[in-house]
């Protein structure tokens, strides 16, 4: 039986009330239309079209599969500088947030040295290259590597030298030997932000000053160093296995400017001054008895307690 299609007209009782259903039949025959017509000749009703809802982006989105997110933890390593027996231990550092002198700012995932440079590992970049001139004052381009000139001093100062931190050296000297790391490597090595240092040396606890029970098990300071600094790791680590972070020497790291400062507590502060929010900024009594004119821009005369551990990229 073919489908019909009946439009009822009811006689007009009065215009307005005629017209308003003369306008509803016709729109409910124009809808049976578009459903029955498409019946007829077998294509698939074009009525369900019409009548479906417009979706939203936010709907579109949540019938989406969520993209996954590739989030692939970081390993601590060691590495081996190339020609030499030296090996690094870099601690894998997770991201987190931290307030630092009174600003709040993020940390991304990183490595970080376990110990303060030696001797052994600086020696290797001393010797890899040709000493520039003790005078020379060339403004290096950013991809530049220089190597430091010799020093007039005993660098080490006869206290010790195998496992003995680096000291004396400019932050220029340390920013040449993370370029030159990264050249043998192919990694990113550099001084660490003064956000990833405080996070480092905070290992998760407050800034305030530890007892001097805990200290003497932890650090190297006025009261137990004898007035000189001592072999890396000799002292227990903090929470994130991370030796001398408090005394000892103080370490280079870039501000959030972009400027060298040196953080950390060293081995001539009491037991107030050893703190993650402690800094020092360079100062010309860092070379006082340097006789060069210009002086050295590459050693510290008189900075025995000047040193510097590096960080990583991933």
């Amino acid at each position: 039986m073919e489908p019909r299609i009946l439009l009822t007209i009811r006689s007009k009782k009065s215009r307005s009330g005629g017209r308003a259903n003369f306008l509803r039949a016709v729109k409910i025959g124009t809808n049976l239309l578009f459903c029955i017509i498409p019946l007829a000749l077998g294509v698939p009703s074009a009525l369900p079209a019409l009548q479906r809802k417009p979706e939203t982006v936010s709907a579109i989105k949540q019938k989406r599969s969520p993209m996954p997110i590739r989030t692939t933890p970081l390993k601590s390593y060691s590495q081996t500088i190339s020609g030499s027996v030296v090996k690094i231990e870099m601690v894998a550092i997770t991201p987190t947030s931290l307030t630092s002198g009174g600003k709040k700012g993020s940390v991304k995932p990183y490595w970080i040295a376990n110990t303060e440079t030696t001797w052994e590992a600086f020696d290797t970049f001393l010797m890899s290259g040709t000493p520039s001139v003790a005078y020379d004052q060339t403004d290096y381009p950013a991809d530049a590597i220089a190597h430091p000139s010799k020093s007039y001093i005993l660098p080490d100062l006869g206290w010790g030298h195998h496992g003995f931190p680096v000291i004396n050296v400019s932050s220029l000297s340390v920013t040449m030997f993370c370029r030159w790391l990264s050249a043998q490597t192919g990694k990113k090595y550099r001084l660490p932000t003064e956000m990833e240092w405080e996070y480092a040396c905070r290992a998760g606890t407050s800034s305030k000053p530890l007892s001097s029970s805990q200290l003497d098990k932890v650090a190297w300071y006025a009261a137990n160093s004898a007035g000189k600094t001592h072999p890396v790791a000799k002292k227990q680590p903090n929470a994130l296995k991370l030796y001398d972070m408090q005394g000892n020497v103080g370490e280079w790291v870039t501000d959030q400017k972009g400027k060298p400062v040196l953080c950390g507590g060293i081995f001539t502060d009491k037991a107030d001054r050893l703190l993650p929010t402690m800094r020092r900024r360079f100062s010309p009594e860092w070379q006082a008895t340097d006789p060069q004119l210009p002086k050295s821009r590459w050693w510290l005369a008189d900075g025995n307690f000047v040193g510097f551990r590096i960080v990583c990229e991933p």
